[in-house]
């Protein structure tokens, strides 16, 4: 309850407003006093932003953004100093400024460019006090000088060290580099993998798809799976939209030698400078793939630089990239449709009794409008809630979801299912007391306003606590989010992802308004077997926080008690209907099952839809369990960093698979993928290591922060060298054929 009292805390604070506090408040000074802007234009391709630090309070430097909708005008990468680390209490580890900051912004104008342009610039900061401002955004009008003459091609070439050197704040406009000073490479060679670096000058960037990794003729080595960055985003004046590298860029290429002989990797590259607007010709360098050697020859090539691979990336990578691009409407279609998929996992089915238990207590009254009504309610609650959270968790790194699984929220809300159930076999009438329902049966009577905020409610508590899955298309439009800051686009990507999910369940709980029967026996046997569900929903939460044992003891007697209700020990009088028969058939099939789950449940078993498995007789039920993957528990950043380079001292790979008690996909790795023949075999020779992080706490949300996640389930992959390849990490369950081929790629 502590961490999840921190996070509301938090969001209040840095979303809706500064917060208020004591006397002392008075003395707060507004945001622009606080952080003096002052905006100025060094030179026609340079533009300054200084801020004036109030004692006392700093700046993020993570919530720093500069864009401009002025047509002809794009901004480059902006130049930021140093900063100082924090370690915040709600933001983790994060650089922020203090006193005086200066931010040097490239302007990269077009042939039709205005002479002044405007710019929004965005900031965040904080008193020292404790207390945060709320996101800043200025716009201002900048006229820039006259742009300078074009370069002539006989310009002389400085050095690195000469271009870093301060020059009035600014670089000019007459700086052209040798490309292999702008562009400065070399490669690291060994055994098993040749590992390239690029470091770029200020001022200059290097395209993402003009880099080409190719082998010459004859050479006795085969290149490996490798992974490019994704690079920063550009609006480029000819080529469009692309995808750049500021400051530097590393590439590791394994290598699967197949003898002894000569081999030469074929390396091609192109890049820009930003300033002078000039645009290198393709690079290309050889490098002997003998360990220890670099480049043996190097050219600057007129001809256009040959087509590079295209690097694998993860599917929450891809769908990150993919809103990303320029057709919105269709990207946020896209997340419909994935969104209607996700509607069949396990994380949306106790969804759909909650919902139909809510349409069938409306008893004999209820009319399809209505069920319409309460459904869509439900549905666009869930809706708003999922994109609410997957927004801050975007923009603030914070699982909410993660903070509503703990034994006090799932017992609390278990109970409140337990009473709906109750009142569904007719044991008491859920009902305000008769003082307010007289006060309230006028407004009732006009509009259905009580019962639908009641609904609301209920939507917004499932999809915090029902539902907490993780899954790549979450994950990617989070990613997305806390990358750009765009909240807006990340919002309605996740909202049409909510509504994809809520689709069947507005379906289902419709079709209650006109398939359900209004009274009379029928209408109580349906009321029962809803009781019943919602009972196996509150069964199916306290999964996460009871013992294996309780919760099969609890699911068989849930099961008998139910069979027993539907007759399975009852004869069968002269003359009963077929559908009686059908039910006396239902029970006493679910009779025999309770007693499974009875034996299963004292012979230590932990699984409900299969109670004896895993259950040895004398060697042979559980025997194909003797085979399993043994995982070694971590618990902080420093265990994983310690292990890691353990196995890679073996020369082994690492799987390291963030796991917790109350993450159903979780389970779902546990039950069908882990325990398959085949995924065993492929991981034989891994590390397997295990972060739980059920408990939510501290050590687990900086070790889900330290890789940039937002909770389980997540499996990220290194190879023997200790490196992590993050285009194989796996967002959400996934099943064992498709895992054994994706553990093969990853771990090759």
């Amino acid at each position: 309850m502590r961490t999840a009292l921190k996070l509301w805390f938090a969001l209040l604070v840095l979303t809706l407003s500064a917060v208020t506090v004591a006397a002392e408040d008075d003395d707060l000074l507004p945001p622009e006093q606080a952080f003096q802007l002052k905006v100025t234009a060094l030179d026609a391709a340079t533009v300054r932003a200084e801020w004036n630090i109030a004692p006392g309070y700093y700046l993020y430097k993570e919530r720093f953004s500069f864009s401009t909708k002025t047509d002809g005008i794009n901004l480059g990468a902006p130049v930021f100093p140093a900063g100082k680390v924090k370690q915040d209490e709600f933001f983790g580890q994060v650089e922020i400024f203090h006193g005086r900051i200066t931010v040097d912004i490239p302007v990269i104008r077009g042939a039709a460019a205005p002479a002044s342009f405007d710019l929004t610039v965005g900031s965040q900061g904080c008193a020292e006090i404790g207390v945060c401002y709320p996101p800043q955004r200025t716009t201002i009008q900048i006229s820039l000088p006259t742009r300078a003459a074009a370069v002539p091609a006989a310009a002389p070439a400085k050095s690195l060290a000469q271009l870093q050197q301060p020059q009035g704040g600014a670089f000019q406009d007459d700086e052209v580099l040798d490309p292999d000073v702008a562009f400065r490479f070399d490669a690291d060679v060994a055994q098993d993998a040749v590992t390239l670096r690029w470091q770029i000058a200020p001022h200059h960037y290097l395209y993402r798809d003009k880099f080409s990794f190719q082998l010459k003729d004859g050479s006795a080595v085969t290149l490996g799976a490798y992974t490019v960055p994704a690079g920063e985003e550009k609006n480029d004046e000819f080529f469009g939209r692309i995808f750049v590298f500021h400051d530097g860029m590393e590439v590791r290429i394994p290598l699967q030698r197949s003898g002894s002989g000569p081999a030469t990797l074929l390396v091609s590259y192109q890049g820009c400078a930003e300033l002078t607007g000039i645009c290198y010709p393709p690079i290309r360098k050889e490098i002997s793939l003998v360990p220890g050697a670099a480049a043996v020859s190097a050219a600057t090539a007129p001809a256009a630089a040959a087509t590079s691979t295209p690097a694998p990336q993860s599917e929450q990578d891809s769908l990150a990239a993919a809103l990303a691009g320029d057709n919105r409407l269709v990207t946020v279609l896209t997340f419909f449709g994935l969104g209607l998929l996700l509607a069949f996992t396990p994380c949306v089915f106790p969804m759909i009794p909650i919902l139909s238990s809510i349409i069938v207590g409306q008893g004999a009254g209820l009319t399809t409008r209505k069920a319409f009504v309460m459904s869509l309610v439900y549905v666009l609650a869930m809706a708003l809630t999922y994109a609410i959270a997957g927004m801050l968790a975007g923009l603030f790194g914070a699982n909410l979801q993660a903070a509503f699984q703990n034994v006090w929220v799932l017992g609390s809300f278990s109970v409140v299912f337990v009473l709906l159930a109750l009142s569904m076999f007719g044991f008491y009438e859920l009902q305000l007391p008769s003082a307010l329902q007289t006060k309230l049966s006028e407004i009732s009577n006009k509009q259905q306003g009580g019962s639908l905020i009641g609904v609301a409610i209920m939507g917004l508590l499932s999809a915090l606590i029902v539902g907490p899955c993780v899954a790549p298309p979450l994950m990617g439009a989070i990613i997305y989010i806390g990358q750009t800051g765009d909240a807006v686009l990340g919002f309605v990507a996740l909202f049409a992802l909510s509504l994809g999910m809520g689709a069947p369940l507005l379906l289902i709980g419709t079709s209650a308004g006109k398939l359900l029967p209004r009274a009379g026996g029928w209408m109580n046997a349906i009321k029962a077997v809803f009781g019943v569900m919602l009972l196996a929903v509150a069964l199916w939460m306290l999964e996460r926080i009871l013992p294996a044992f309780v919760t099969m003891l609890a699911w068989a007697l849930l099961v008998i008690i139910s069979a027993i209700y539907m007759g399975a020990l009852e004869p069968l009088k002269e003359g009963s209907s077929g559908w009686r028969k059908l039910w006396k058939g239902l029970g006493l099939a679910l009779l025999i099952h309770g007693a499974l789950l009875l034996i299963g449940a004292g012979a230590g078993g932990n699984d409900p839809l299969q109670p004896l498995r895993g259950v040895g007789f004398g060697g042979g039920i559980g025997a194909a369990q003797a085979a399993r993957l043994e995982f070694r528990k971590i618990k902080t950043v420093a265990d994983m960093e310690r292990e890691v380079a353990a196995a890679a001292a073996q020369g082994k790979p690492v799987m390291l698979d963030f796991y917790a008690d109350w993450c159903v996909s979780c389970k779902e790795f546990d039950k069908y993928t882990f325990s398959d023949p085949g995924v065993i075999q492929a991981l034989s020779g891994a590390i397997l290591l295990k972060a739980d992080v059920t408990a939510n706490d501290d050590a687990d949300q900086a070790m889900l922060r330290h890789f940039k996640l937002i909770g389980p389930p997540s499996l990220l992959f290194f190879g023997a060298d200790g490196k992590e390849r993050p285009s194989f990490r796996i967002v959400g369950f996934t099943g064992p054929e498709e895992f054994r081929a994706h553990v093969e790629r990853a771990l090759r």
